[in-house]
């Protein structure tokens, strides 16, 4: 069946925004098994029930036990298990063994979730502002493992020689393919960028601060499946004059021809997504490529990735809810843009800039400093936000980050060039 519209979080009500979100959670797995809630398809994927029950842990531990005197663990043994990776809280299951906890069962998580949601709104009028913060966090952490449970599910499934769908898709209405791009040109200048402090954010979009951006535009939409497989027509995967040395290597050794879960099939090409195969929309933006695909279609259009103070300062005048986020009927997919530009929602962008502190950058005391700081070598960032992002969880000095190689999230392309 169809994922059910539901309603965006209520900003600045934590409590409401807490109740919301452990709903949705629990609707995105309605459709699943207990089987298909706990296989594990790969390491950088976690299954189903391990999102459900460390995002649970997230609570228990930094609000409950941590903040209400007297609590009790409702299983001793679920830290052990359900930590992710803070080092603060000690040993906990190896990552890419964690398709091994057949126990509990989802019901059992479920009724874990049950418990600890009642225990946080119990709660709710004797927490200080310190754990009602931590509450708000929560939340926030929450939304992030919903868009990673409903990746994660997506390559589960593509595994399973039948390819079966978590869902109907939404009915196909041809859409006229978009024009050229547009650019949307800038002269060089200094500009804002970062949390102002207003909101919530997470720790690694602040400090505000200044930075200067070069002459340059950038493009009014994203890059197109029909784009896409232009490139590949072109050779664009053969040629190595397009690729970073690691992304050649990448794509040498591991055979890559085109985005993941495309296929030709009747020599039309074709995508699998929650809703099952079909042909793919040429009008709709690319999605699940990597940060090498990105750089190398750039290189073959002539242009370059932005970088992420470049996204930023042409997504700051523009409304980051409006997008095609998590939270609508039918399938989660990438849609056809509607109106230009667009800079919120659909697929993730990569930029060109790496995931790195910013000047006056701190991490949090304790085990939640543990966040997002530690991450900080190696991946790059991305903007924007996407089809599988729930609606209110994006902003313009949002940063997602991945490495290089990752492409099962909805990771897309925006271009820039120098002018």
């Amino acid at each position: 069946m169809p994922l059910a519209p539901f309603p965006a979080p209520v900003a600045g009500d934590a409590l409401a925004l807490f109740a919301e979100v452990r709903a949705l959670s629990e609707a995105l797995v309605a459709p699943l098994s207990d089987a298909d809630a706990t296989a594990q398809s790969m390491p950088d994927a976690s299954p189903a029930k391990w999102h459900l029950a460390h995002t649970t842990w997230f609570f228990e531990t930094f609000v409950l036990r941590d903040h209400v005197a007297g609590y009790s663990l409702f299983d001793a043994r679920f830290p052990f298990l359900f930590n992710s990776y803070y080092e603060a809280e000690g040993v906990r299951h190896a990552r890419h063994r964690r398709g091994m906890i057949t126990r509990p069962t989802l019901d059992e998580v479920l009724a874990y979730r049950a418990a600890v949601t009642a225990g946080v709104v119990a709660a709710w009028p004797t927490l200080d502002a310190d754990a009602r913060a931590l509450v708000e966090l929560g939340c926030h952490h929450e939304q992030q493992h919903q868009e990673l449970l409903l990746t994660d599910i997506l390559h589960l499934l593509s595994c399973n020689p039948v390819e079966p769908a978590i869902w109907d898709g939404a009915p196909k209405v041809p859409v006229a393919m978009p024009g050229p791009v547009g650019w949307i040109e800038s002269g060089e200048k200094i500009v804002e960028v970062g949390h102002d402090g207003t909101g919530f954010a997470f720790d690694c979009e602040g400090p505000l601060h200044r930075a200067l951006v070069p002459a340059h535009a950038i493009a009014d939409r994203t890059v197109t499946n029909g784009e896409w497989a232009a490139f590949i027509a072109d050779g664009g995967y053969s040629d190595a004059r397009l690729w970073l040395s690691d992304g050649w290597a990448w794509v040498k050794s591991e055979g890559i021809i085109a985005p993941l879960y495309w296929e030709m099939r009747d020599s039309v090409w074709t995508r699998f997504g929650l809703d099952g195969r079909r042909a793919i929309d040429p009008a709709a933006p690319v999605t699940h490529i990597s940060f090498y695909e990105a750089d190398a279609y750039a290189s073959w259009a002539g242009a370059r990735l932005p970088t992420e103070f470049e996204w930023e300062a042409a997504a700051a005048p523009h409304a980051a809810n409006l997008g095609n986020f998590l939270d609508t009927a039918g399938s989660v997919e990438p849609r056809p843009a509607v109106s230009a530009p667009g800079f919120f929602g659909d697929v993730w962008e990569w930029t060109g800039s790496a995931y790195r502190p910013y000047p006056g950058f701190t991490a949090a005391e304790g085990a939640v400093g543990e966040y997002n700081g530690k991450f900080m070598n190696g991946q790059f960032v991305l903007r924007g936000g996407s089809c599988a992002t729930p609606r209110g969880h994006a902003r313009s000095c949002y940063r997602n980050f991945f490495y290089p190689h990752q492409r099962w999230q909805f990771t897309g392309v925006r271009l820039a060039k120098d002018i």
